[in-house]
């Protein structure tokens, strides 16, 4: 098996779309008094705060979006549409407000406790299908809003996030998925990253309708 690492906050404090792209490969645990799970980290989109329409810090800080200004290395947790939770890694410095959004993965470990929670929520068709989308993701880890703010650089934490060497795998990108407006032009926001032929990567759709920005 591949050496990981819990990468410090430096790591984080870095370009959003490097952090994306470092963040291919890479292994994210949730321990809860349920069980371990962990997933590895197949696609992720980058957000850039203020300079990014398709971001939820576009327009400044708000009590939802709080935690993206604050500490790289910490969680921002919302919820989308009402619906479903969605989880992002801050990256950059303080105040920068960019984030990666943690979009899909494999569930590595913990597999009978993800599957559990996923029949729980909503109909799993396969273990490929358990963390494929960001809300599955967030679902198979057991996430939601209460762990906003949660410190992935300590390994003693809760949720922590672990790297490897290297980026395991080709990778692609492209627009981001149901992203309106500007912040979903392919030839302006490519900010969607996956790994080359991973069957966990969610399929990608365009945004049917104007929503808020992320």
């Amino acid at each position: 098996m591949t050496t990981t690492e819990v990468p410090g906050r430096a790591w984080f404090a870095r370009d959003v779309h490097v952090v994306a792209r470092d963040l291919l490969g890479a292994l994210v645990t949730r321990h809860t008094s349920e069980g371990t799970v962990t997933v590895r980290l197949t696609e992720v989109e980058a957000y850039a705060g203020a300079a990014d329409p398709g971001s939820h810090a576009y327009r400044g800080e708000t009590a939802r979006n709080r935690t993206m200004f604050g500490e790289p290395g910490h969680v921002y947790v919302y919820r989308h549409l009402g619906l479903h939770h969605c989880m992002n890694v801050v990256c950059s410095p303080r105040d920068a407000a960019s984030a990666v959004l943690l979009r899909a993965g494999e569930v590595v470990e913990g597999v009978g406790l993800a599957r559990a929670r996923r029949a729980a929520a909503g109909v799993t068709r396969s273990d490929v299908d358990l963390a494929r989308g960001p809300a599955r993701l967030t679902v198979a880890l057991g996430i939601g809003l209460a762990d906003d703010g949660e410190d992935v650089t300590d390994p003693a934490g809760a949720l922590v996030l672990r790297v490897g060497p290297g980026t395991a795998g080709d990778v692609a990108t492209g627009p981001r998925v149901g992203v309106s407006g500007d912040g979903g032009r392919a030839d302006l926001f490519p900010w969607r990253a996956w790994l080359v032929g991973d069957p966990t990567v969610s399929s990608y759709r365009a945004a049917i309708s104007r929503r808020r920005p992320r």
